[in-house]
């Protein structure tokens, strides 16, 4: 059976790393932790959970912000002795990390806004409003210069919904400022926090479930492993495709592994490029590894 060797056929083409993200990251994650410290005094004088709910999150999206960094710088190290990826999946563990600290902190946040609904606390309305609107402006800041970054990552995109979800949150909270000023029901204040909860159930599971899915080694959503075997069969050489793979390294970086069996006589080695190029240009997986064999001459 003639034909590439097992391991031969690649295709690499590994991306470049989010370093000129680490500015954007830096200068948003400032602006969070001055006003993160100013919003939780103000919390606490005025007795909003809203507001010391926000300066939580607000925690949250620092340390996010801290851990996107840190794991740009690490990603960006070569392959090298036994890491033969190097560290790029280390951002998926950072996202799973900001996914699963949304939820915890959405948890405990609606266990004590229940507890507020059942036994309303005096809040003052004035400052509740007042450091929303501050927040507003400083979180659509934030928002923004992040959004500027590669959101193709998925530790960069952790960050983001992170950002986003407190943005929102300050828009319910100003919102329960301005009932509370007007009518005195302190209870808009804990229903406010249960709006930012369900935010954060939203934004949390989702990077749960978008990182175990690249942990478990699934297709990425944008790629159809059938519609790919189809494309690579349909090629006049082809007469066969099986032991076809196709799963993400980290978010954004596509490999795929197949068998494939070629007409007798055929130039393995041009098959192979065609099929790189296939692969390349119309699926946009640029890490392939293709071992191509020659069907099995018939028995005279």
């Amino acid at each position: 059976m003639g034909g590439d060797r097992p391991g031969e056929g690649h295709g690499h083409s590994h991306g470049v790393s989010a370093d000129g993200d680490r500015k954007w990251l830096a200068i948003a994650l400032v602006l969070i932790v001055g006003f993160m410290v100013a919003e939780l005094v103000v919390g606490v004088l005025a007795h909003s959970l809203a507001l010391i709910s926000d300066a939580g999150h607000m925690l949250t999206d620092a340390t996010s912000i801290v851990l996107a960094l840190w794991v740009i710088r690490l990603a960006a190290r070569p392959a090298a002795g036994r890491m033969t990826y190097g560290w790029k999946r280390v951002e998926v563990l950072s996202a799973q990390a900001n996914g699963l600290t949304l939820l915890l902190l959405a948890a405990l946040l609606a266990d004590e806004a229940i507890g507020r609904l059942i036994r309303p606390t005096a809040v003052t309305g004035a400052l509740v409003l007042s450091t929303a609107l501050v927040g507003i402006v400083v979180n659509a800041a934030a928002t923004w210069l992040i959004s500027r970054a590669n959101r193709t990552s998925l530790n960069v995109e952790g960050a983001f919904q992170h950002m986003l979800t407190d943005l929102f949150a300050f828009i319910a909270t100003a919102v329960a400022g301005v009932i509370i000023m007007l009518t005195g029901y302190a209870r808009a204040d804990a229903i406010a926090t249960l709006i930012v909860v369900a935010l954060m159930v939203k934004a949390g599971s989702a990077l749960v479930w978008t990182a175990t899915k690249i942990f478990l080694e699934a297709a990425p959503k944008e790629i159809h492993p059938t519609e790919v075997g189809q494309a690579m069969v349909d090629h006049d050489a082809v007469v066969e495709v099986h032991d076809l793979h196709i799963w993400e390294i980290t978010s954004g970086s596509p490999a795929l592994s197949a068998h494939v069996l070629v007409e007798a006589n055929r130039d393995c080695h041009a098959i192979r490029k065609d099929l790189l190029a296939l692969l390349t240009e119309q699926h946009h997986i640029h890490h392939s590894t293709l071992q191509i064999d020659h069907i099995p001459s018939d028995p005279k």
